[in-house]
């Protein structure tokens, strides 16, 4: 999911702060004895005071000052988390590696059982929301290897240090915010409210204010609980789905096969309609001529071009919707594929490829930016404006323009790999 810009913390604190005790003393009239006990033992640091205006901001929103009084009463601050939000990998992730950690034969054949096991719920969903079944195993699988582990923090506690932090108080703040209302509602007491560091939530890891905004009632409990009804949380991750756009009549994508003299330029994220595609002498993984058919396509090479091509159609957008990261969309419907009985790329991800550290990444950006080829922020990410200065810059070399940091690459600028 995308995060704001990081906002000050005096944008989001109008007016006068207010200490836990304070919040607790006008909360009185909910519960005399708990804000007697908090006013005794009065605290200022400025954890305690931003949890207090926490409390007004939910108040204000509409949750009910119980709730507010209840949950703000139970929150610590979570230092693993701000550890956690800070800790950036040394090295980056190479596209096999990302793959085939995540779409490992132990999920496929978990995911192929939980098709057969769950095809009557799974069915009623795609007849509601359009999304096939093992898109939403592969969803499913992804976030929480099919519900093995929904995570184990306080999620109030890490979206309350995380909104009192200022690097994304804002986006976080609304977090907050939609969680208690969470709570309000009935969804899940407080204390059961557990996820990731971050805030994400049940069996497809919803932020809070995707739950408010997506998560049904698909058992008819009276209650969205993403954590104990599977019902509940594969209806809303369909829905989601669906919301952004889902397309019942298109795959997500497919693997294809490159002519030799292809030109690699092409993978720039440009939409050609597949017919066109065709034209180009781009088959699918089988050889095979691609269909003549106006949907539109993009051409991606995520390992460069050594590794596996793909042509992605509107789902993989839908996909990226769900997470911004091209490897994860692919893992999604490939795992998807594989879950509903394809076997495995014809062009597997090369495993040779060096993973390459935040600190070569920056290098890398400031030398591309020295000879004329824009990469965007100077920022150790490897980013479409990074590939795209990649690409000219091989292409003004006499190397294959795909886009991709390669050893040839590297040593063309005095990289060391």
């Amino acid at each position: 999911m995308l995060y704001p810009a990081p906002q000050k913390r005096s944008a989001r604190w109008p007016g006068r702060l207010m200490t836990i005790a304070g919040f607790l003393a006008a909360s009185a009239m909910v519960n005399p004895a708990m804000a007697q006990s908090q006013t005794q033992t009065q605290t200022t640091s400025d954890f305690d005071q931003c949890l207090a205006e926490l409390g007004e901001t939910a108040v204000r929103a509409g949750v009910s000052r119980e709730t507010a009084t209840a949950v703000v009463a139970g929150v610590e601050q979570i230092e693993r988390v701000i550890e956690l939000d800070r800790k950036q990998p040394e090295f980056t992730t190479t596209f096999a590696d990302y793959l085939n950690r995540r779409v490992n034969e132990s999920r496929i054949q978990q995911g192929r059982e939980l098709l057969k096991t769950h095809r009557d719920l799974l069915n009623r969903v795609t007849r509601e929301t359009g999304v096939p079944g093992p898109y939403l195993l592969a969803f499913w699988g992804l976030e929480t290897n099919f519900g093995s582990y929904f995570g184990k923090m306080s999620v109030p506690g890490s979206l309350a240090t995380l909104a009192c932090d200022e690097r994304r108080s804002e986006f976080f703040t609304r977090q907050w915010v939609a969680a208690l209302q969470i709570i309000d509602e009935g969804a899940i007491p407080a204390e059961q409210m557990e996820g990731s560091w971050a805030g994400a939530m049940g069996h497809v890891q919803f932020m809070p204010t995707v739950f408010l905004e997506h998560a049904v009632d698909a058992d008819g409990d009276g209650r969205r609980d993403l954590w104990n009804s599977l019902p509940d949380a594969l209806m809303s991750a369909g829905h989601f789905l669906d919301s952004m756009g889902w397309n019942g009549d298109y795959r997500w994508g497919r693997e294809v096969l490159l002519p030799g003299n292809f030109d690699y330029r092409l993978s720039d994220g440009r939409e050609l309609p597949l017919a066109r595609w065709r034209e180009m002498g781009i088959t699918d993984a089988f050889g095979r001529p691609l269909a003549q058919d106006d949907i539109e396509a993009s051409l991606l090479v995520p390992a460069g071009h050594r590794g596996p091509a793909f042509l992605v159609y509107q789902n993989f957008d839908v996909i990226m919707g769900w997470n911004r990261s091209e490897f994860y969309a692919i893992a999604v419907g490939h795992l998807a594929d594989r879950i509903a009985g394809a076997g495995g790329l014809q062009v597997p991800p090369p495993e040779d490829l060096p993973a390459l550290s935040r600190q070569q990444i920056l290098d890398l950006q400031q030398a591309l930016a020295s000879r004329g080829y824009d990469p965007g922020p100077i920022d150790g990410i490897l980013g479409s404006g990074t590939r795209s200065a990649i690409r000219e810059f091989q292409k003004a070399n006499d190397l294959v323009a795909d886009g991709y940091p390669g050893t040839p690459v590297l040593d063309a600028v005095g990289i060391d790999t």
